[in-house]
Parts: structure tokens; C-alpha cells; sequence
């Protein structure tokens, strides 16, 4: 990120700026921008949202989320905090749009702005993504004498058919290039680092196929389960959570060819292309589980949640193997695996290597690359060495890139910080596009419709805190993935705090 400015007086509008993503995450994310220098300070900010209350009440409810590492960095939240107002309407009702809309205008009138500059944020529920992307283009776009984009949070619809009728409602209002879907996953440090990564790094574009990689693993944990949302979790599942959406869009990077070049569109087309390359899911490459109770008994199950419905069949965790068709990927299994309540918290990739055959290290462990997206962003890649002193045995280390110790001193943007930006600067590579949402939907849809149709099978328990279902590592053994002693190896350790890697 450059420190240069964005646009002088945008003009930025929140949407829900009374719910927990504008709070926790939208106003942060702006305040970030800010602290950091990327941020004018001619930028005006709106909170919009049905909640009454005063501009004063509005501010105390989202300062205490910014984050404020430095004594410097505390004096400027009273600065940032004069370009925020806070303006409540019906999200349905003509009046709220008309008024904030006078009060954008009166804004630019005395900036003297000819060619406004407007970024609309919708942090809302689905159900009214469609009657506010209509109301804002009625009331507050500038039309032909400005730019305005409109920012929509996923999910993008439940399945193929929702995705379409709400591609449908949004088509005629808004422009394929005035919207921006975000899918906050592509706004993290290291998947933003996939693209250079593979395309600057001549030694990895040479291995990067299946002649020399075995397996592909992207996984996403989470150490804990619904805590009393299980009404909201029950009607989605993993797979429409994290799977469909944040571990496709990271596979597409992680597998993609090489772009002509570095535009959005030439990014977004290689997305496409992967996408259709990928073979429809077989039921049969697919393990689903739901946790019950931990093993101490300390903490509860799914179903013990009040704000689930008794005997949900609703999928927790999930383990599917993916297969792309082209020349490059053809035979290399890439599984997605993602679950609640689990053993940690983490997401990361693991690119798992062909053995050495033949020779005098034939019995050598299989070499790795692991890219840790979270927690302490780092990669680091599995290698054989010789054991230092007089032995000529060989031991397991690694190619080590820690952030946390290489890039101390370096400002690591919060995905949403990221991709704000991008919207700021109008770059839609970190965005979903039409054609690739349509896709992505067309590989997920017919597997949903299986698993949670009459003949879909029962969830495997799993234990909360454990690794998982207790079929996950025959499921990842008939899926490629070879599992190796790992007795003498040390994993790259980034804190104090920090345990290294459990595993896998």
C-alpha cells in the first residue's frame, strides 16, 4: 500500500451502521485507513440505519473498536471521528434517502465539487440488499456528473437459483463495474500475497503442476461453535459459509493460470477460467459432521443449542475433494476442509509434494509448503537437511517466513482496510464477478441439494475441541494426502503465546 490519498471529498455511506459488521468492522476499517495516511481528510462518512440515536451516541459506539497501537494513533480518533455523522431512516421509505442525499449535496456544494465521488456500504442483512441498492440509485447516485459504487456483503444468494434472482434485481440498477461483492477472505495479507507468490518466483512457477505436487489442502478452523446463533448457523451450514465463497475464492488464486496482466479483469477471467475447469462435486469425495458436546462435558453440542431446532441434520464440518480438469491440475486432489468447535483456530494451505523415488534419499519425508493465513501470517517450506555435526542422517526443517519477525515494523492492512481501499482506488480484483459468482454456485448448489435432501447422510459426530470427525484421516489418505512422521521437526513458532502447529 502507497501512502497516498484517496480522492479528495468522497463521500462514504454505511448502511446498518447500527449492526456488528459496520461497528466492528466497517468503522474500524475506515478509522485504520485513516490512522494510516490512506485516508483523506476531506472524506465525509455517514452511518445510516433505522436505530434513533444522537451523532455523540453513534461515535461512542464505534470508537471503541478502532485500534489505536500508539499514543499518536489516539489523537487522531477525534479527528476521524469529525468526518463521521450519523444519519437514521426506514431502509423501505422514500424520506431517510432524500435527506441524506441533501445533506451529500450540501457537502460537495461547499467543497465546490464538480464530479462527485460516492462509496455505498451495505452492511445488511440479504433480505434487503435489493430494496436499498434501489432506493440509493433512485435518491443518492450523482448519476452521469459522478462516480458512485455500491459495496455488497456476501452471502450472494443460498444457491444457483437465489444468486441469480438477486443478480437479477441488482443488473438493471447497478453497472457490473459500479459494484463491488466483497468476500473479505480476499482482502488478508497472504491471500492477496497468492499472485506474486506464484507468478514473480520463477523456482515455484516451475514446480507449480502436477508432475511434481501430490495433494492440496486449504483448511479453515475454528476453536469455537455457534454460542447461542445456531438459529442463524442452522439455515446456512459450513459449506454456505466458508466453503462456497472465502476456500473457492482462495483455490482460484491458489491454482489459476498466469493473468496477461495485472488489470482486474485479467485477474477475474483466470478466476472464471479455473472455475469451469473444476469437475461437478462427487457426493462420494465428501465426509460432513456436526460437533456434540466436548469431551469434559464443559462445553455443548449443536443440537444442545435452544436456537436450534431439534434433530438438525445442519453440517458443522465439512471435507470435500475437488478435482480441475486441465493440464495442469489433472489428477491432484484439492480438499477443502472447514469446521466449528474444533482443537484451534486457524486457515491455512498446504501444498503437499511428490516423494523422492529413487536414489540415496529415497526415504525422505515429502517436501510441503505451508501458507498460514491466520492466525500470524506465515509460509515456510518443509525441507530435508542434513543433521548438523557428524552425522550424515537427514532431518526434517524448513524455508522459514514469519511476518511477525521479517515485517516488524511494517503496517499489515486488516482484510477489510485492504479492500475498502481497493474499492476507494475503484480496483475490482479482490471482488467477486457475476459470471465467477454463477459458476461457483453451479458447483455447490447440486451437492447442497443432496446433503440436506431426504437422502443425505447423517452428519458423523465429532467432539467440541476435538480434530474433527474421527474419519477425517482415512477420508484425507483416500483423498492423496500422505501423512508423515513428523517426531523430529520443529513448527515455525511466531510467539510466545504462540503453541506452533498441532496436527494437521
Amino acid at each position: 500500500m502507497t501512502g497516498i490519498p484517496f480522492k479528495e471529498n468522497t463521500v462514504v455511506v454505511v448502511f446498518g451502521a447500527s449492526g456488528d459488521l459496520a461497528t466492528k468492522k466497517i468503522f474500524p476499517a475506515l478509522f485504520g485507513l485513516f490512522r494510516e495516511k490512506y485516508l483523506s481528510k476531506t472524506t465525509k462518512i455517514y452511518g445510516f440505519a433505522r436505530t434513533q440515536m444522537s451523532n455523540e451516541e453513534f461515535k461512542g459506539r464505534i470508537k471503541g473498536f478502532f485500534q489505536t497501537p500508539t499514543e499518536e494513533s489516539k489523537k487522531l480518533v477525534d479527528q476521524f471521528l469529525e468526518l463521521c455523522f450519523y444519519h437514521s431512516g426506514q431502509y423501505d421509505q422514500a424520506e431517510g434517502y432524500e435527506e441524506l442525499t441533501k445533506s451529500i449535496e450540501k457537502f460537495e456544494a461547499e467543497r465546490g465539487v464538480k464530479e462527485p465521488h460516492r462509496l455505498f456500504y451495505l452492511a445488511l442483512p440479504p433480505g434487503v440488499f435489493v430494496p436499498v441498492a434501489e432506493r440509493v440509485k433512485k435518491y443518492c447516485h450523482p448519476g452521469d456528473k459522478g462516480i458512485a459504487r455500491l459495496v455488497v456483503e456476501k452471502p450472494f444468494g443460498r444457491d444457483l437459483n437465489t444468486a441469480k434472482l438477486l443478480q437479477s434485481k441488482l443488473a438493471p440498477l447497478w453497472k457490473e463495474d459500479e459494484l463491488f461483492r466483497i468476500d473479505h477472505y480476499l482482502g488478508k495479507e497472504m491471500v492477496k500475497n497468492l499472485i506474486p507468490l506464484r507468478f514473480a518466483n520463477s523456482f515455484l512457477s516451475a514446480c507449480w503442476d502436477s508432475r511434481y505436487i501430490t495433494s492440496i489442502q486449504i483448511s479453515f478452523k475454528e476453536p469455537f461453535g455457534t454460542e447461542g446463533r445456531g438459529g442463524y448457523f442452522d439455515n446456512i451450514g459450513i459449506i454456505r459459509d466458508v466453503m462456497q465463497n472465502h476456500l473457492l475464492q482462495v483455490l482460484t488464486l491458489l491454482t489459476m493460470e498466469r493473468p496477461v496482466s495485472g488489470e482486474a479483469e485479467s485477474i477475474r477471467d483466470e478466476k472464471v477460467h479455473l472455475l469451469k475447469a473444476v469437475k461437478p462435486l462427487n457426493k462420494d469425495d465428501v465426509l460432513v459432521g456436526q460437533y456434540t458436546k466436548s469431551e469434559d462435558g464443559k462445553k455443548p453440542g449443536y443440537l444442545d443449542d435452544k436456537t436450534v431446532k431439534p434433530g438438525s441434520k445442519c453440517i458443522t464440518y465439512a471435507a470435500i475433494t475437488l478435482e480441475i480438469c486441465n493440464e495442469r491440475w489433472e489428477g491432484v486432489p484439492i480438499i477443502l476442509r472447514a469446521g466449528k468447535a474444533l482443537n484451534e483456530g486457524k486457515v491455512d494451505i498446504r501444498v503437499q509434494f511428490k516423494e523422492t523415488k529413487n536414489g540415496i534419499f529415497k526415504h525422505v519425508a515429502r517436501n510441503e509448503l505451508v501458507i498460514r493465513v491466520q492466525p500470524d501470517e506465515a509460509m515456510y517450506m518443509k525441507m530435508n537437511t542434513k543433521i548438523p555435526g557428524v552425522s550424515h542422517s537427514t532431518t526434517t526443517t524448513d524455508l522459514d517466513l514469519t511476518y511477525s519477525s521479517r515485517y516488524k515494523k511494517f503496517y499489515i492492512p486488516q482484510a477489510y482496510e485492504s479492500l475498502i481501499r481497493d474499492v476507494l482506488n475503484d480496483d475490482h480484483s479482490s471482488f467477486v464477478r457475476d459470471d465467477e459468482l454463477e459458476i461457483s454456485w453451479s458447483l455447490f448448489t447440486p451437492l447442497l441439494e443432496y446433503l440436506e435432501g431426504p437422502e443425505g447422510p447423517t452428519p458423523v459426530p465429532y467432539a467440541y475441541g476435538s480434530r474433527g470427525p474421527s474419519l477425517l484421516d482415512d477420508f484425507m489418505v483416500e483423498n492423496g494426502y500422505v501423512f508423515q512422521d513428523d517426531s523430529g521437526y520443529q513448527w515455525p513458532v511466531t510467539t510466545p503465546q504462540s503453541p506452533g502447529e498441532s496436527k494437521m
